[in-house]
């Protein structure tokens, strides 16, 4: 025991110390922290490509500073991202870290980021509770919270009153269908089974038969980033549109990266998140354009406006601090206001969370592509999670 306190002492000392040199270095670094392989590799590679075109937008110099950006592949695995968190803040001295893929890749470093004072800026990692984690979080991407119960206020009002929810088996998965399924039934419809599905490897199949059988009005589905194809595939295969079971679910499932490849068996489905490809707006039509010339033709979607944000974010609060660290970095990322690719937004200076505009979308074919359509919009959206 002892000695276990020692080593954390120890720990602890040598994360601290790495705040005042990397205020003397004369580069401002970025410790960007990914999956860049295994299932989850497209999220890492729309929020690289996301930030490098931020930087080719925006320069690499601030403050006078030349910005570095590190990235490294976490394969998805919380001890390897706290491995990697570590050495980036006392080995290369990064002022910021940033990325994370999945919650438990977040909640593994909350504590680093505690100890050593650095601000931790989430672009992907969506459970309500990863800011309460650390005082250093800051989120640009969005919590599930606030997609799922904008869906449960739609739902009942367009003759969905029973649902049938089926989620990931982790922190998003279960905030998705609690609140879902409170709000659903707040407002008067009733969520007639919960099914949670493994989080690696998913087979999809028998719970689709399940919901096939209590035969409900909808399936509300939460899938990470690219799962979503998976899922549409085994909706289709076991008739579940053609037996009158609508698809419903937070923009994860119909996730712009691979809605085209799904086919048409996605035209129809309805959705609600924060962000689409064809949001239509002047800023959002000049960042998709960017982002494909700069990527081979990739749509960017919306971990892709989550790491182009969170460099925003992090730019700004350098440039107000001449490349500071630490607490001032942080307090210079809290409040920021301002027009994103997504729409208007802000950082919450308490809470520490993205504000912004839900959308409640439907895909359709346009110019022979399916696009997530957004034809309703809940402004100013704060994390439900939250709410006090």
């Amino acid at each position: 025991m002892h000695k276990r306190v020692f080593l954390n002492a120890v720990t602890a000392a040598a994360l601290l110390a790495c705040v005042g040199s990397a205020m003397a270095q004369d580069k401002f670094k970025i410790g960007l922290i990914l999956p860049m392989t295994g299932p989850f590799a497209s999220t890492g590679k729309q929020i690289e490509a996301a930030a490098r075109l931020y930087m080719a937008q925006n320069g690499d110099m601030v403050a006078g500073k030349k910005v570095e950006l590190i990235v490294k592949d976490d394969t998805s695995a919380p001890d390897v991202t706290r491995r990697i968190a570590q050495e980036m803040v006392v080995n290369d001295k990064v002022n910021v870290l940033a990325g994370f893929g999945l919650t438990p890749l977040a909640l593994a470093t909350a504590p680093i980021a505690t100890q050593s004072k650095t601000p931790l800026v989430v672009m992907a990692a969506a459970t309500s509770s990863i800011t309460e984690a650390s005082p250093y979080i800051v989120r640009t991407s969005f919590t599930v919270p606030q997609a799922a119960v904008a869906l449960a206020d739609w739902a009942p009002t367009h003759n969905i009153k029973t649902v049938v929810t089926l989620v990931s088996d982790f922190g998003p998965g279960m905030d998705a269908e609690k609140f879902f399924k409170d709000r659903l039934t707040f407002n008067g419809g009733q969520v007639v089974e919960t099914l949670r599905v493994p989080l690696r490897n998913p087979d999809f199949a028998p719970f689709l038969q399940k919901v096939r059988d209590l035969k409900p009005d909808a399936l509300f589905a939460f899938v990470p980033s690219g799962a979503g194809a998976a899922l549409m595939k085994q909706f289709a295969e076991r008739g579940m549109d053609k037996a009158g079971i609508k698809m419903i679910g937070t923009g994860d499932i119909t996730d712009d990266d691979i809605l085209n490849g799904m086919g048409d068996v996605a035209l129809g489905v309805v959705t609600s998140h924060h962000y689409s490809a064809s949001h239509n707006s002047a800023l959002n039509k000049k960042f998709v354009a960017a982002f494909e010339k700069a990527n081979n033709g990739l749509r960017p979607n919306f971990m892709a406006v989550g790491g182009y944000d969170g460099m925003r974010v992090i730019y700004e609060a350098a440039k107000a601090t001449k490349a500071g660290s630490g607490e001032a970095l942080l307090n210079a990322m809290k409040g920021q206001i301002f027009e994103s690719p997504r729409g208007p937004m802000f950082i919450d200076a308490q809470t520490r969370d993205a504000v912004h505009n839900i959308y409640i979308r439907k895909v359709e074919k346009v110019n022979g592509q399916l696009y997530n359509q957004e034809f309703s919009t809940l402004k100013d959206v704060k994390d439900p999670g939250k709410a006090k």
